[in-house]
């Protein structure tokens, strides 16, 4: 590895650490704060909706490694929306895959754990048992291994859509990015 490649590798990281820090932050208030104004079953249906947040992530993620560049350079010659996108996605497929699994994903993952950790006691609370009685241990067992039986299957039925639609994926996202970069002007995807 060059000296320049290594310290594009470092600022890279420094980037998305301080990227994972600050959603991490955003995500976790937001969940604390929208699960602390709910029911517990509506807390329940955050916790789910993270988890899926993760799941499809880290699917994406998958997918951007598992993917071949050439259909979309057939895409790209036609002017398909989104392919040039898709391009730059393979291209940059370690990064993509870097922010998708492990800054997305992983806060996903932590997320859900803590917001899984507030609807214990919601639950627990409202059956009118304390901290530390058996009812919230046990509660708090079940859940958070329906949580972790769910994220894991999930990501691995993710991992191998991934793998084996790796091309209708990537463009699916690739015109998304495009649509978004059309309708507001704004551009998401840089090439290198």
């Amino acid at each position: 590895m060059s000296k320049s490649q290594l310290q594009k590798s470092i600022k890279f990281s420094l980037g998305i650490a301080v990227i994972t820090f600050v959603l991490a932050a955003i995500f976790s208030v937001v969940s604390s704060a929208l699960l602390g104004e709910v029911i517990w079953i509506a807390g329940l249906l955050i916790v789910f909706l993270i988890v899926f947040i993760g799941v499809f992530f880290d699917m994406l993620g998958i997918a951007a490694t598992a993917a071949d560049e050439v259909p979309f350079h057939a895409m790209a010659a036609e002017r398909v929306s989104g392919s040039k996108q898709a391009i730059i996605i393979v291209r940059n497929a370690d990064r993509f895959a870097s922010f998708c699994n492990d800054v997305i994903g992983d806060i996903s993952g932590i997320v859900s754990g803590t917001a899984s950790a507030i609807v214990v006691l919601q639950v627990a609370n409202g059956f009118g048992y304390g901290d530390g009685s058996t009812f919230q241990i046990v509660v708090s067992v079940i859940l958070t291994s329906f949580i972790a039986a769910l994220t894991v299957g999930g990501k691995a039925i993710g991992k191998y859509l991934a793998i084996h639609a790796s091309t209708q994926i990537i463009f699916f996202v690739g015109k998304m990015i495009a649509f978004i970069e059309d309708k507001f002007k704004i551009k998401i995807l840089k090439k290198d």
